[in-house]
């Protein structure tokens, strides 16, 4: 890789990695694992980064990363999660007294399954549009649908007292 791939590639990380790490955080439940969860992916992509589109090299990014923790989910069996406040609470802490049902919602999430939880953290924390999550996670755009029905009927179970709004954007 030449100098001025490797130049790119650090001011995209740089830029990126905390949007990374929040993202890898809500497939994690850890900050320790999130972080190491981008570190992971952002050494994958370095080895690819001459070969990827520059006009989306995130989505690249972001498709390792599910990758990624499907692959540690599968060899370790399930990780034990823990919740301990997330990168996004200690930096903009929450005024609003809907601190609480985001903790609920958060809990909740870990007990969705990974590839459900995935579904949800893009299509509503990343704010993507099914097709895209589609490419991130391999899949059609139907198993994007019906992943996110399973997983927001699961979550209405979970949190029955919550009012669970979820724009859809299509």
């Amino acid at each position: 890789m030449d100098d001025k791939a490797r130049a790119r590639f650090g001011e995209f990380a740089q830029s990126r990695t905390a949007a990374l790490i929040r993202a890898a955080y809500l497939l994690t439940g850890d900050q320790h694992a999130a972080e190491d969860l981008v570190q992971s992916a952002l050494a994958k992509t370095y080895v690819k980064w001459p070969t990827i589109r520059h006009e989306d090299p995130e989505g690249y990014v972001r498709a390792v990363m599910y990758r990624e923790r499907v692959s540690w989910w599968r060899r370790r069996g399930r990780l034990r999660e823990t919740l301990v406040g997330s990168p996004v609470e200690r930096e903009h802490p929450d005024d609003s007294g809907h601190a609480d049902l985001r903790l609920a919602m958060r809990a909740a999430l870990l007990r969705l399954p990974v590839a459900q939880r995935a579904v949800l953290v893009l299509r509503y924390y990343e704010d993507l549009p099914e097709r895209q999550v589609a490419e991130v996670l391999g899949c059609s755009v139907g198993t994007v649908r019906s992943r996110t029905h399973r997983a927001v009927s699961r979550l209405r179970e979970v949190l029955p007292g919550a009012e669970l709004v979820l724009e859809l954007k299509r």
